[in-house]
């Protein structure tokens, strides 16, 4: 099922090799094009024919009524409600510390400026219906922009045959605050959100998961509007030791292995006899698991076990690999911490199993895959704000430097930059 590898430079290779090939979508990206052009020149008309073709729901209208939000609040389960609503505040407040403020720098002669930061007026956030239909993706991609300050949220999700929205998405959007949640999805729903219908105003931004046509048509639409990011399958890799429990390692392994048959999970230890435990632990709790065989799919295709000669070797290669989620199951893990340089988010210590963050412990799981956390960075409330600059001359500071601008500007040919400051210098000596 998983195979077990003794590191050498050859395998790391290959490693890294087979995980990137999970995201090619060449295959898509025609029929996404289609898709994009003909909801800019149909409207609605287009988005209507695809939700039949698609989701089998003959709809009129998109738009959720406030009547079947709050039927759907009202039937859900005291429980449930009270999980969401505790969510909802451990999450609100990790990123509340993430807001920041502009600032004003003076200086001498008058000359002042500085930097504003800008909520984006609009975001749409597609939300995964149907079998994949999860209200974590709402608080967890709602409340950062909800925090930045973004003043229309929608969301986008598609209906079942029936025309309805799963009930839980409705509840999770109503406890956030969503100003509007429309029956779509696919890469019909970014489009629409991109370039808007006769019924549905476009967005500044678009954020969350999605299936690889709705990955490559905000890939897309990038540029058009802002985007979180493409995202490809999950991943998990633990870096673990001797005295690590294997039981632990085989569940949180699984418990990523289960979101898709693409999905990564992979062990580094320095034990070849916690290799072979943890092997054996999979064989034994994945009989009892409801998607065990997209487990199985997933182990076997993109699984490892790699056992490395040291934990400097571990860091190496999870850095070269920039997981999304990284479990750190040795003793004093904090002391580690800053070895990471690449991975999504870093769960400490052996009782802190990546779905907490997933659902309740109040970071972001929307992470980047594929390696990208070389280079970016989580869903968080920077994904919502932008940044401005400003700057104020005064006459007599513009009278100091202008020549020296003058010349600069000359320098590279750029002899009407150079002008505009020349004709408030000429202006002033006369």
């Amino acid at each position: 099922m998983i195979d077990i590898i003794e590191l050498d430079n050859k395998s790391i290779k290959e490693i890294v090799k087979s995980l990137k090939k999970r995201n090619n979508t060449a295959d898509v990206r025609r029929n996404v094009e289609d898709i994009i052009e003909d909801i800019k020149e149909n409207g609605n008309k287009a988005l209507r024919e695809y939700t039949l073709k698609f989701d089998k729901a003959d709809l009129k209208d998109f738009l959720v009524s406030e009547e079947e939000i709050n039927n759907a609040y009202n039937k859900c389960d005291k429980s449930i409600l009270e999980i969401l609503e505790e969510s909802k505040n451990n999450i609100t407040k990790y990123h509340e510390k993430q807001k920041k403020t502009g600032y004003l720098y003076q200086k001498e002669l008058g000359i002042y400026m500085g930097q504003r930061i800008i909520p984006v007026e609009s975001t749409g956030v597609y939300v995964p219906g149907g079998k994949a239909a999860y209200p974590s993706s709402v608080l967890m991609n709602v409340i950062p922009a909800k925090v930045a300050g973004v003043k229309e949220i929608i969301i986008a999700t598609p209906p079942n045959s029936d025309g309805e929205v799963n009930q839980n998405i409705l509840v999770a959007a109503k406890i956030c605050g969503v100003n509007k949640v429309y029956k779509i999805g696919g890469a019909q729903a970014i489009a629409a959100l991109a370039f808007g219908t006769e019924s549905i105003n476009p967005v500044d931004m678009i954020v969350g998961p999605g299936n690889a046509y709705v990955a490559e048509a905000k890939r897309q639409v990038y540029g058009i509007v802002g985007i979180d990011m493409v995202a490809g399958p999950s991943e998990i890799l633990v870096i673990a030791e001797n005295d690590a429990n294997p039981r632990y390692i085989a569940a949180d392994m699984m418990s990523q292995a289960e979101h898709d048959e693409l999905a990564s999970s992979i062990l580094l230890t320095t034990s070849k006899e916690l290799a072979l435990n943890v092997k054996k632990e999979i064989s034994i709790q994945i009989k009892n698991l409801s998607r065990k065989e997209i487990i199985e799919k997933s182990l076997s295709d993109y699984g490892k076990i790699i056992v490395c000669n040291d934990i400097d070797e571990c860091i190496k290669l999870t850095n070269l690999i920039a997981p999304e989620h990284l479990e750190i199951l040795l003793e004093n893990p904090l002391d580690y911490l800053d070895e990471i340089k690449n991975a999504g988010s870093v769960f400490l210590g052996s009782y802190t199993p990546e779905p907490i963050g997933d659902y309740f412990g109040g970071t972001n799981h929307v992470l980047p895959t594929s390696g990208t956390a070389k280079f970016s960075s989580p869903l968080s409330v920077d994904t919502f704000v932008k940044k401005s600059s400003f700057l104020s001359y005064s006459k007599r500071a513009l009278y100091r430097d202008g020549n020296k601008i003058i010349k600069f500007a000359n320098e590279e040919g750029l002899t009407a930059h150079a002008n505009s400051v020349k004709v408030r210098l000429d202006n002033e000596e006369n």
